[in-house]
């Protein structure tokens, strides 16, 4: 496998503001995430449970585990808020031709 390797995950509009969607890319259980407008790309599972961020909700650029109420920063990764202190992965996402592509 190369170790740069773009994945075609979505439409660019499939997704409105504050929807998410579960992608498997490269063996990775991945969430995109339309926050405000931009895509990003984190790890689906809570770095503090292995819980599913999915049944979380999107609010201010940040993802929220709906399990203890650990938010996370969309851009980073990291958590800000009690319990978790692990910070989840990010991975860089561009838009080409109405397709959303993810490098894992």
């Amino acid at each position: 496998m190369m170790a740069d390797q773009w994945i075609a995950i979505a439409r660019e509009n499939e997704l409105a503001p504050g929807q998410m969607k579960r992608v498997s890319a490269a063996g990775k259980r991945l969430l995109l995430c339309n926050a405000d407008g931009k895509h990003h790309v984190v790890d689906e599972m809570c770095s503090h449970e292995d819980y599913s961020l999915y049944l979380g909700c999107i609010q201010e650029g940040r993802i929220k585990c709906s399990l203890h109420g650990s938010y996370f920063d969309l851009e980073t990764g990291k958590p800000d808020c009690e319990p978790a202190s692990e910070a989840i992965s990010v991975y860089e996402v561009k838009i080409v031709d109405g397709q959303v592509w993810v490098r894992v």
